[in-house]
């Protein structure tokens, strides 16, 4: 009977590390690697907001805001404006249970002008398990129809305690704000973009202090969050925006190579699937580009492998899973391409309109609606429906995967999905 029990202790306990070795945290916006992607398997892909099917906890947060949840380890954070006071407010709860650990108001300043579907609380943060960094707009301007104000970049340890808070620079957009911040080695890099002096600017960890501070050439709002990736032999700082599409060095600011439009502004975040670079854009022209990553200078003649102009994303960015690429228009239309060549296999209504970016976990993509529903896709040459589910209010923050649960931003209430 011994021997049966120290059997069993020892099946647990190997199950445990295999499940623990599985996980991963989702440090800032859109994951470990900024792309959407999860290595966890056993992620859930049934649940039901409205009945609690496979809602693991559900909890009101104390104000609005479009962020997306970070998890690392047992702790979650999130940003919201309480609106009624005018608090930008970061959020700490227990992974396990949804209960406050704490909440600190991060800056008091009067609500800017946006856009309808913005919020006052829209960038990520971002985190590396001891220090929480997060972003927001310090409105100055007493025009209500105008916006310009400082970018506020702010640094918390992971018990609450403020460290420090700079503004790099001014920040001015009819749009309203969101930069969420990237974490590279032991610098913090922020997106600038905006009507005005544009520019990308490079924090000290430790202190706020800036490294460096490059200017955006055709000073044009956007909002996308960089990616970081290693082409040509050498680390490359990515994003599109301010009319163009660019590489730069993340150690000093240097552009690398840029491509010239394709279109004016741009939101979604950029993907790549090892060979090569993924864009979709924007307004008032869409399109989709896949780039190599290798140039120097202006590529806009050279390194365009495809391009279509067909039921592209402004807002949700897309995902890579193997050799395909995945998106949905923001009006609905979901396709899905081979990556290396731009062949459309299909492409599919699902529902009204999105502005979640996509989420993959055990080769499956998840499609969050503005509407809170969620549908469930295996990539494929045909269209294939996995599942779908209902979160019982709207959503327009894009999901986390963390620890085994999926982690879901409704318009009042955090969900975590997951037994």
């Amino acid at each position: 009977m011994r021997f049966v029990a120290r059997t069993f202790v020892s099946l647990a306990c190997l199950l445990l590390l295999a499940i623990t070795a599985q996980a991963e945290n989702w440090p800032n916006w859109r994951g470990p690697r900024g792309d959407g992607t999860s290595t966890e398997a056993n992620v859930p892909t049934k649940w039901n907001g409205k009945t609690g099917e496979n809602i693991a906890w559900k909890v009101e947060l104390p104000g609005s805001g479009h962020s997306s949840p970070v998890v690392w380890e047992d702790r979650i954070f999130v940003t919201v404006c309480v609106e009624a006071s005018s608090e930008r407010v970061l959020l700490c709860l227990d992974r396990l249970t949804g209960k406050k650990l704490w909440q600190t108001t991060v800056l008091s300043t009067p609500l800017e002008k946006k856009h309808t579907l913005n919020s006052f609380s829209s960038s990520t943060p971002a985190t590396d398990g001891k220090v929480v960094y997060v972003t927001f707009l310090e409105n100055t301007s007493d025009d209500e129809t105008k916006n310009r104000g400082n970018m506020t970049v702010a640094a918390y340890s992971v018990d609450g305690q403020a460290l420090w808070s700079v503004k790099p620079g001014i920040f001015s957009s009819t749009h309203g704000f969101c930069s969420s911040p990237v974490i590279y080695q032991d610098s913090l890099i922020v997106n600038g973009d905006h009507d005005g002096e544009s520019y990308l600017v490079s924090l000290d960890r430790k202190n706020g202090e800036v490294r460096w501070k490059v200017a955006r050439e055709h000073k044009t709002r956007s909002y996308v969050t960089p990616i970081v990736r290693n082409y040509a032999g050498r680390e490359q700082l990515i994003l599109s925006g301010s009319k163009s599409v660019c590489g730069y060095d993340p150690k000093t600011g240097e552009m690398i190579w840029n491509i010239d439009g394709p279109t004016e502004q741009f939101v979604a975040s950029m993907v790549d699937n090892g060979k090569l670079l993924f864009m979709t854009a924007g307004f008032p022209q869409h399109h989709i580009l896949a780039i190599k990553p290798d140039g120097k200078g202006n590529v806009t003649d050279s390194h365009i492998v495809w391009r279509t102009k067909e039921n592209c994303s402004y807002v949700p960015s897309p995902i890579i899973i193997g050799d395909y690429f995945l998106i949905v228009a923001d009006n609905g239309i979901a396709s899905c391409y081979l990556a290396d060549t731009g062949e459309r296999l299909w492409k599919e209504r699902l529902k009204r309109r999105y502005s979640a970016s996509l989420v993959t976990a055990g080769g499956l993509a998840y499609f969050l609606s503005d509407d809170g529903e969620c549908t469930v896709v295996k990539p494929g040459r045909v269209y294939e429906e996995v599942a779908f589910n209902e979160l019982g209010e709207a959503s327009y923050a894009s999901p986390a995967i963390a620890q085994g649960k999926l982690y879901i931003r409704g318009e009042k209430h955090l969900f975590a999905i997951g037994k």
